[in-house]
């Protein structure tokens, strides 16, 4: 976490009244701030620099995983496959590209206790401009939700309050999840 986690540091504090205007530095590591102090002598800040080459990311990823398996395998009473040193640092790499479409699974992370709700308590109201909002999203791609909303209440004076706002960020989101997901499979294969 000192050498790869950001972190904003608190510069500045000012109150007006009851209103707090806080000013931060440049989020730096904790490594980067001791090697930029002026105190911290040359030394240090050189041990500091090689032990920071040394670091693997993914290495201490592999390390990590090993752990939490070899912590749910004491906890658990029957024996788990997945104990420390199962899986060498190259099964694991060639794993990881896996990992992320499978949904990472680990002994660590909880279930989820719930299915997705896949009916409807109220009528859709985009169902009938739906196809026209899909038109406008593959003309213009980065268009925001709330710019999409503006222009539908303006085509279609009077149908749709202000209060479907979320709706409408909410269907598009599902939509962008699809195409962002078509583009990296179609990638893949």
């Amino acid at each position: 976490m000192n050498y790869f986690h950001l972190l904003f540091k608190l510069h500045s504090k000012i109150r007006n009244g009851s209103k707090i205007k806080r000013t931060y530095d440049p989020p730096l590591t904790p490594c980067d701030r001791l090697l930029r102090h002026p105190l911290v002598n040359d030394q240090t800040k050189e041990k500091l620099r090689l032990q920071h080459i040394q670091l693997d990311p993914i290495a201490l990823l592999h390390c990590i995983r090993e752990g939490q398996s070899a912590l749910a395998a004491l906890a658990s009473t029957d024996s788990f496959p997945q104990g420390p040193g199962h899986a060498s640092l190259d099964q694991f790499l060639a794993q990881l590209p896996r990992l992320w479409q499978d949904g990472e699974v680990r002994p660590t992370h909880q279930t989820q206790s719930a299915k997705p709700r896949h009916w409807r308590i109220r009528k859709d109201s985009f169902e009938e401009v739906w196809y026209d909002v899909l038109c406008w999203l593959q003309q213009d791609p980065d268009t925001t939700a709330k710019d999409l909303f503006i222009r539908l209440q303006g085509e279609y004076p009077g149908r749709f309050p202000d209060g479907q706002l979320r709706t409408l960020q909410h269907r598009v989101k599902e939509w962008r999840t699809i195409m962002a997901r078509e583009l990296v499979y179609a990638c893949i294969e």
